[in-house]
């Protein structure tokens, strides 16, 4: 086609010549969308396994991502032993008092009718009472002790990885979010970055397309307008690590990196929202692959008590039951404690949330990282799929490409 016979066709049809790069900056920008949500939905698989569906990158690889996540938490932000160090066990034991001697004595009145309900109605009521307030007056020291040595061996009862990784797992919308929330405006990024992006390719396709009119031209700048414009705007969140001039004109930092201070703070606030919560470790300590370790320590203390405090009536609770009977009216006992702990507990929540003080940990130790230990918190979330997601965009653009070709020669 020579000159004029272009510039014939152009005036003729200028209106879709000026479409392209405003196409293609659609095509830059829907690409990005489409890769962002595929990163997070759906939460669960969506279609007919193995190959014909899709879930969501994060949710379908929960295990590693959590796992990632996880080193990086008990590596460099949070150490069990010294968070827990700040608990003091007198102020825990003052906390629960209240509900904690009302447990004891449901406990040991339950017990007691349960193992000998005649010999307990047979004893004075003094007797009883004397029975009941002993036992509750060294609760609160048994309490104190128990929660003394939980802090001391707190690695032999309480595994802070199988609890995160576990509740990150089962709950794959935690997950999500605790990527997406702090990763928001990088999202917001990559999809403004499209239309930028796709723009200035448009640019390039229209002239090429003018020249040659060939009809391969859309389909394949489309297909490399949803390729490279996803590759640089995943590049352009994590480099350059630190700030760098470019052509001489213009400084660049990776965007991820540049908001150092703010994702600290909103990482610190998620950790001990909903993951590091005292439900949460309260949940692992008492069902984790620990847990037998804590159920030792606590039943040694109550039978301890038990022993230490029956007092005068012991003799006759040891006739009435047998020895073995007696033995298993401990081990019953710490059951029944283990079972009203978590309720018992609830009661100090406010008192260890202050003092665990796990969000201006995050923060802090976050805020000490170096580059790459900063960049390994969002990084693994794209790395191992990214290709699937800036595929995905490359076929959209062919497709929207190959739409433009029927619009251009009809």
């Amino acid at each position: 086609m020579d000159f004029d016979a272009i510039v014939a066709d152009v005036q003729s049809r200028w209106e879709l010549y000026a479409s392209i790069p405003f196409i293609a900056a659609l095509i830059g920008y829907v690409t990005k969308r489409v890769a962002i949500e595929m990163m997070f939905q759906p939460v669960e698989f969506v279609g007919v396994r193995p190959f014909l569906g899709w879930q969501g990158v994060l949710p379908a690889n929960a295990v590693r991502m959590a796992t990632i996540a996880t080193e990086t938490l008990t590596k460099n932000l949070v150490d069990p032993k010294e968070i827990f160090a700040r608990l003091d066990p007198e102020q825990i034991a003052k906390e629960i008092e209240g509900p904690l001697l009302e447990a004891v004595d449901e406990v040991t009145r339950e017990i007691m009718e349960q193992y000998q309900p005649q010999l307990w109605e047979m004893l004075p009521t003094g007797a009883q009472r004397m029975l009941l307030t002993r036992v509750q007056a060294q609760a609160p020291a048994a309490i104190a002790k128990i929660m003394k040595q939980f802090s001391d061996n707190i690695e032999d009862v309480f595994d802070i990885k199988h609890m995160v990784i576990t509740n990150l797992v089962r709950d794959k919308a935690l997950l999500n979010r605790l990527i997406r929330d702090i990763s928001r405006p990088e999202m917001t990024f990559i999809a403004r970055s499209g239309i930028y992006f796709g723009f200035a390719l448009g640019i390039v396709q229209l002239m090429v397309w003018t020249v040659t009119h060939e009809p391969l031209v859309m389909p394949i700048f489309g297909f490399l307008i949803g390729w490279i414009t996803d590759w640089l705007a995943l590049k352009m969140i994590f480099l350059p690590r630190e700030p760098q001039k470019f052509l001489g004109v213009f400084t660049w930092q990776g965007v991820f990196q540049k908001r150092r201070n703010e994702v600290a703070s909103d990482y610190g606030d998620m950790i001990a929202a909903e993951i590091i919560t005292v439900p949460n470790i309260v949940e692992a300590v008492l069902t984790g692959p620990k847990s037998d370790r804590l159920f030792q320590l606590i039943q040694r203390e109550v039978q301890r008590t038990i022993d230490s405090q029956a007092g005068i009536i012991k003799p006759f609770v040891v006739a009435a039951v047998g020895t073995k009977r007696f033995q298993q009216l401990k081990a019953t006992v710490t059951e029944k404690a283990m079972e009203r702990l978590p309720t018992t507990v609830h009661h100090a929540e406010e008192y260890a949330v202050g003092a665990l003080d796990v969000r201006n940990t995050v923060v802090e130790r976050m805020r000490r990282l170096n580059r790459m230990e900063f960049e390994q918190l969002l990084r693994p979330a794209f790395r191992q799929d990214e290709w699937k997601l800036i595929a995905v965009g490359a076929v959209i653009g062919g497709l929207v490409g190959e739409m433009q070709v029927l619009l251009m020669l009809h």
